[in-house]
């Protein structure tokens, strides 16, 4: 037996809670610290960037899962520890004004945490999808889970808006110790029960091997190798335009930071219609390999890329928003076929390491996450040091992430 659609749906949600969860920590904490509490931007960037880092951790909840041979006991896992980081870092924004270095201690504390149970019940759950999800439907699969997740984002970030208005840490408290509740309570009724009567891979009857001897036996696998590259690749391109798009449009295109948000909006509205397209195209209508969709989605973002900076370069009557919808678009398009084709390799190759190999992705995409919104502020800030006019220097780091990208559809 495999996963029905309504399992699928079922797990769907979990990464919804997910989703709801980090939003919170990674942009209205980040907003707290740096306009209530007047922080430089540079505290929360570290804590964000720390979260990412301990998501290096995920191969090794990848293979505890696989020798465990059960998948929901680590994805509940993860979401607990998921919100005891969420609470703490909560908590810890409160102790800063009065004790900064207790403060700064228990946050980084509390975005370890929050790494941690990110990377152990995310890998968890793809691990399982992965090894449990028929190949026709893995598509449609990563569709309704990464929709779910960009939904339980957009939810809570609306939700959580009024909820804490007029703002105040007691009722930010309140509504973050609610909201971590309601995602434990539904990850447990959404994966309960869930890996029985599944066709399961017997446990091996050997002593499992180090971590590292894991890890080498699965990147000696050629695709898995090669995926891994491209995971990294496509990832530095796709997070690099994060933190220097909407700068992008407010100092060259003069937005307001209103415009800004609704661009902002706009982009994830194509990411939405990118994903969805390619579920309906591809497991729907069997249009299309994984790969295809893949390198179609890195293709477009490259030329989406270059449109972007072309529009910075020359006066057109073209609006920007028409070029950032269809980056939103292909991006959408890339990120699902990227994770079908994850799911599908992540079966091939030795059985039972579907959770190192898912591992092994989640890891370079954590690394890729952290290091590309770094690397596109430096190269941003150290060409207009270098005397770039702003438009020349966001343009040639759009440029630069357009390459990436059609280096990455070449893999």
């Amino acid at each position: 037996m495999t996963l029905s659609w309504f399992s699928i749906f079922r797990l769907g949600l979990v990464q919804m809670c997910l989703g709801a969860v980090v939003v919170l920590m990674t942009s209205t904490l980040n907003r707290l610290m740096v306009v209530e509490l007047s922080m430089a931007a540079t505290l929360p960037g570290f804590l964000v960037g720390l979260h990412y880092v301990i998501q290096l951790s995920r191969p090794k909840w990848g293979l505890a899962s696989d020798v465990d041979n059960n998948r929901t006991k680590w994805i509940i896992l993860g979401m607990l520890i998921l919100a005891l980081g969420a609470n703490l870092a909560t908590f810890s924004l409160s102790i800063f004004t009065s004790n900064y270095a207790l403060g700064l201690t228990l946050s980084i504390i509390a975005y370890t945490l929050i790494g941690i149970g990110v990377g152990a019940s995310g890998t968890s759950l793809l691990a399982l999808m992965a090894k449990h999800t028929l190949e026709r439907r893995r598509p449609a699969a990563a569709m309704i889970t990464w929709l779910m997740m960009i939904f339980g984002i957009a939810m809570t970030a609306g939700l959580v808006g009024q909820l804490i208005a007029p703002y105040s840490h007691a009722r930010l408290t309140h509504v973050v110790l609610g909201l971590t509740a309601i995602t434990i309570g539904l990850t447990c009724l959404a994966t309960w029960r869930i890996e029985r009567g599944l066709v399961s891979v017997q446990k091996t009857q050997q002593s499992s091997k180090s971590l590292v001897s894991e890890l080498i036996d699965v990147w000696a696998h050629e695709e898995t190798r090669k995926f891994t590259i491209f995971v990294f690749l496509s990832m530095t391109a796709y997070f690099m335009q994060e933190l220097i798009l909407e700068p992008y449009a407010g100092l060259v295109f003069e937005y307001t930071p209103s415009q800004t948000t609704s661009l902002s909006g706009l982009q994830n509205a194509g990411v939405f219609c990118g994903m969805l397209s390619v579920g309906i195209l591809a497991s729907g209508l069997k249009i299309g390999t994984m790969r295809a969709w893949v390198q179609l989605g890195c293709v477009g973002s490259a030329f989406m890329l270059t449109a972007i900076m072309t529009l910075g370069q020359i006066p057109l009557t073209i609006p920007l928003e028409f070029a950032v919808v269809g980056l939103g678009i292909f991006n959408g398009m890339f990120a699902v076929a990227a994770i079908g084709s994850m799911m599908t390799l992540a079966g091939d190759g030795k059985k039972e390491r579907e959770g190192t190999r898912m591992g092994l992705w989640g890891a370079a995409q954590a690394i890729a996450a952290g290091f590309g919104g770094l690397l596109g502020t430096i190269l941003v800030d150290m060409m207009r040091l270098g005397g770039l006019s702003v438009a020349n220097a966001y343009g040639a780091v759009f440029t630069f992430e357009a390459a990436l990208f059609v280096w990455a559809a070449l893999i």
